[in-house]
């Protein structure tokens, strides 16, 4: 219409009333004011009752500002409500997004529910898998697009919903790194609902922004997980070290992403000497082949492998040395005696909490009597609900306390069945490097220090903790240890706890 106006094709805009114009205060006036006049166009707006050619001056100067402004508060209100539903639907762990995140699909009965759509998670964990088995990103979306699997954007589009978005750069979408990436980075694989990682700058502008982390809402168990937790927090950790394969390979080394400089902390290089009979595979520190200082911190690959499949074992020995140990373990996963604690502080917090409450719903009354002032009504009031706030907030810590006592409970389980798993440890391969080791490192002199998973419950299974009740349950775990064949190979490990200094020897 603009655009036929400039080039003289119109004359006259009418409009049902002001609001079909435009809301925004401004812009509407300045069309109505400036632009229409300035190329001749009379305005219209039936139902206001508004014509430019006949309004006289305090209509024009009055009444139409200020039916514009009323008609931009309205749509101001309208953008703070909805926002506020948003807010609290996001807080309720409720899905509020147009189209189910890749791996899901929402619930026939509730719209806000989120349901496994079984072929696009089987593809997910898929990707999770690769990605721990040593493939970059790149890798596996090459390998994704070989198998001929629909990318998310064709995938949604083939089962009919009008899906649509930015980064689509072909014809047909194709699987990319940075969709990979995106994929394998979403914590809503795990079960936890994150959401409100944007917003508009305001109902004005069309534009987003990122918000930081910290104001991301984040609610657990709302819906059923693709991934474990363990194995996202594994890639996680993947994700911020260089995987890549050397040319022509499409995983990497075993130990990629784990295996640093002692010293240094950078992840070392891969290197193969080739002589005429075969050829030699080490590690080397990167530092030094730049020549920019440390030292080789050279090692054999295959000496690495011997050093790091023994400590492995005599980890894993520590734990299934005899039954007794076991039942111990299992004991250990949840302390309910420590939770019932928590449950007896928050239960003195909450009858504080109602104290509280009672002294300030007494006020009003003490107010009405004459036996308090305004001012000392306004300052105790004060006080009192200083106080209940505080006592609030040490209820939530509370909380949240019991939670992740819950949930260590439920890693160590998780853990303890990989354990099971792993009797027999026969050979080294990345998932069990992944399933048990967060970290290498080689200093001069081939010396080699692995830092486990879980430190935190590996030291209270060997030593006990003030969580037990009892002398007896720590004797009982001393004793259990002790009596273990790998006693004296892990004294090491039982004193340092944080891992295992091991030569070549």
């Amino acid at each position: 219409m603009m655009e036929d106006i400039r080039a003289g094709k119109v004359n006259c805009v009418i409009v049902k009333d002001l609001s079909r114009l435009g809301r925004d205060y401004i812009e509407a006036g300045r069309l109505i004011q400036k632009t229409f006049p300035a190329f001749h166009v009379r305005f219209i707006a039936v139902t206001d009752n508004f014509d430019s050619q006949t309004a006289d001056f305090n209509t024009k100067s009055l009444i139409l500002p200020v039916k514009n402004f009323i008609n931009d508060s309205y749509c101001r209100d309208i953008s703070i409500k909805v926002k506020s539903h948003q807010k609290t639907k996001r807080e309720q762990g409720k899905f509020i997004g147009a189209f189910a995140v890749y791996g899901y699909r929402k619930s026939k009965e509730d719209k806000n529910k989120l349901c496994i759509d079984s072929y696009a998670a089987e593809v997910v964990r898929k990707i999770f898998a690769w990605k721990q088995e040593g493939m970059s990103t790149l890798a596996i979306a090459q390998r994704l697009n070989g198998l001929g699997i629909l990318s998310p954007m064709e995938y949604k589009k083939s089962l009919g919903e009008r899906f649509s978005t930015g980064f689509r750069t072909n014809i047909t979408a194709k699987w990319s790194a940075v969709a990979v990436k995106r994929i394998l980075t979403n914590e809503i694989y795990t079960g936890v609902m994150v959401q409100g990682k944007h917003e508009k700058v305001n109902y004005k502008v069309n534009k987003t922004i990122v918000k930081p982390r910290e104001e991301w809402v984040r609610v657990e168990g709302t819906h059923e997980a693709v991934i474990s937790p363990e194995d996202f927090a594994i890639v996680q950790k993947l994700l911020q070290v260089d995987t890549r394969a050397k040319a022509g390979a499409e995983c990497a080394h075993l130990f990629s992403g784990l295996l640093f400089c002692g010293d240094c902390k950078e992840p070392m290089i891969r290197r193969v000497n080739r002589y005429k009979d075969g050829s030699k595979v080490y590690f080397i520190c990167p530092t030094r082949n730049r020549g920019q200082g440390c030292t080789r911190h050279s090692i054999l690959e295959e000496t690495l492998k011997t050093v790091v499949f023994r400590v492995l074992q005599v980890y894993v020995s520590v734990f299934l040395d005899t039954k007794s140990l076991m039942e111990y373990i299992r004991e250990m996963q949840v302390d309910f005696e420590e939770v019932s604690r928590f449950d007896k502080e928050m239960e003195r917090l909450q009858k504080e909490q109602e104290n509280y409450m009672d002294l300030m719903a007494g006020m009003y009354g003490d107010l009405k009597t004459g036996l308090l002032t305004e001012e000392d009504f306004r300052s105790f009031g004060a006080i009192y609900k200083k106080q209940y706030e505080e006592t609030k907030k040490a209820i939530g810590k509370q909380e949240e306390m019991v939670k992740q006592l819950f949930r260590n409970g439920i890693a160590s389980g998780v853990r303890l069945e990989r354990f099971r798993e792993t009797m027999e440890l026969t050979s080294l391969d990345r998932d069990t490097l992944l399933s048990f080791i967060s970290r290498i490192e080689v200093f001069e002199g081939k010396k080699v220090y692995v830092e486990f998973q879980g430190k935190e419950e590996f030291y209270k299974y060997l030593e006990g903790s003030d969580c037990i009740n009892g002398k007896n349950a720590k004797k009982r775990s001393r004793a259990v240890y002790r009596s273990s064949r790998a006693y004296l190979e892990c004294r090491d490990l039982c004193q340092t706890i944080r891992g295992l200094s091991w030569t070549e020897k």
